[in-house]
């Protein structure tokens, strides 16, 4: 085979966008978690670590630069010839968790989602779309399987989102092209965008008012689509996994529980329990006791004619 340089010198480009960079911090979310909150039909967000994911979080503003699109098991495909496509393109465990993506330098291709133990991800769920759909929109974007990734449509996006630009930015665009043909290359989200698009089910529709006050849904252009717009669609849950869920910590915890360490045996019978040095056993304190009412009879001389604290016994006169 011939030696060609151009295609040589594209390897080498994009092996260099595509390198991971070393982790500097954990990744906010638990993997665990993810593992066991997500569900098939679900986007799953990545905070990459690639120099091209550096790239598009610069360009639109976002920490998500590449989607995915969960597709669960092997066997959670109804469909045997969409269970055979995915076996034909993916060899591992039939048990492993996969997910379906457009990658820079790979195509449309279905992964482990092991894949992004080490990443940030975050799960964003479409709210209310029911499984014979979910099968649908899954169904379509496995028929992109083995597509190559549209690099030029990722250039005209970042050229579209830029602020500044020398040239106009829908001039020549891949973006605008209304009448492209069968698509042969795809990109995560545009692809994940058009997959949803095929059951109506909203992304982020343009939204337009009609002269009585009702409001008409218009898809967008599927091309236009980032990571990010899933995160803020309103059609879409968004599920976080920390590692430290405060919102998920028990509720008993919250109990208003006695802080002096009192213990009672029952209603107004309280005591601090004292731990002896020497043997450690508790012994019980009472707590301070009540005072005694005082006995109704004139005081002696000498006494005080004022009761506890104070208080002048009742049925007693001064005499002066």
């Amino acid at each position: 085979m011939a030696f060609n340089p151009a295609a040589w010198l594209g390897r080498k480009i994009v092996r260099w966008l595509t390198t991971e960079e070393p982790h500097t911090s954990p990744p906010l979310c638990d993997f665990d978690r993810v593992r066991y909150e997500v569900r098939p039909c679900d986007v799953i967000l990545v905070e990459g670590r690639s120099r091209v994911s550096e790239i598009i979080r610069t360009i639109t503003q976002s920490p998500w630069s590449h989607s995915a699109l969960y597709i669960g098991r092997v066997h959670d495909i109804d469909d045997p010839d969409l269970r055979g496509k995915i076996l034909s393109f993916y060899d591992g465990d039939p048990n492993e968790q996969l997910v379906i993506e457009a990658w820079l330098g790979e195509g449309t291709a279905v992964n482990p989602l092991s894949k992004y133990r080490d990443d940030t991800l975050r799960i964003c769920r479409p709210t209310g779309l029911t499984r014979q759909d979910a099968q649908k929109v899954m169904e379509y974007s496995l028929q992109h399987l083995g597509f190559d990734y549209d690099l030029r449509q990722l250039l005209d996006l970042a050229r579209f989102l830029f602020p500044y630009s020398v040239i106009p930015r829908r001039w020549r665009s891949s973006l605008f092209e209304h009448n492209a043909g069968t698509p042969t290359r795809s990109v995560c989200s545009s692809m994940l965008a058009a997959a949803f698009a095929a059951v109506k089910f909203p992304v982020l529709p343009v939204l337009e008012e009609k002269r009585d006050g009702s409001i008409r849904m218009i898809p967008r252009n599927t091309r236009l689509f980032t990571p990010r717009d899933f995160d803020y669609s309103p059609y879409f849950d968004i599920i976080k996994c920390p590692h430290l869920d405060f919102g998920k910590m028990p509720s008993y915890r919250e109990l208003p529980w006695d802080k002096k360490g009192r213990i009672c045996n029952d209603d107004g019978e309280c005591f601090i329990p004292i731990v002896q040095p020497e043997t450690g056993a508790t012994q019980q304190t009472a707590s301070p006791p009540e005072p005694e009412p005082l006995e109704n009879s004139t005081t002696g001389p000498g006494s005080n004619e004022k009761g506890i604290d104070g208080v002048e016994p009742s049925g007693i006169e001064k005499t002066s």
